[in-house]
């Protein structure tokens, strides 16, 4: 869980590592609402913010920092999209605009679609690798 102050997490993750020897990625997880709540970057190599298709297609034009900062924006829950009026094709424009063509993908966690695509953009910002 984020907390405001980065030294919780620091501790948490040197404890992982310390655990686990040769550990190549933690994973910190925020829960909650966090759209407007910003962090610190201390303990991060590569942010992602996920946000979930019910939540509605207006958020990035919101432009809070969770979407317009991080490295990488997922949209997760897609099939659900028309179920709760979402269009995806607006999401993804409207992604892609406001966060200055950083990377927008969309997932599906039920199907595993883009979940791939995820994995390749951490394997290659976070662990380097082509």
């Amino acid at each position: 869980m984020i907390r405001e102050h980065p030294i919780l997490n620091i501790a948490a993750a040197d404890r992982l590592e310390h655990d686990f020897p040769g550990l190549d990625l933690i994973v910190i997880e925020s829960g909650g609402d966090n759209l407007a709540s910003t962090f610190s970057l201390d303990p991060v190599d590569c942010w992602l913010f996920v946000i979930d298709t019910t939540v509605g297609e207006d958020i990035p034009r919101e432009r809070g920092p969770g979407v317009v900062q991080r490295d990488l924006l997922v949209i997760n829950r897609t099939d659900l999209a028309p179920y709760v009026g979402v269009d995806l094709d607006l999401l993804a424009r409207d992604g892609a605009r406001v966060r200055d063509d950083k990377p927008v993908l969309f997932t599906n966690r039920k199907t595993g679609d883009g979940i791939d695509q995820v994995i390749r953009d951490i394997a290659h910002d976070v662990l380097l690798e082509p």
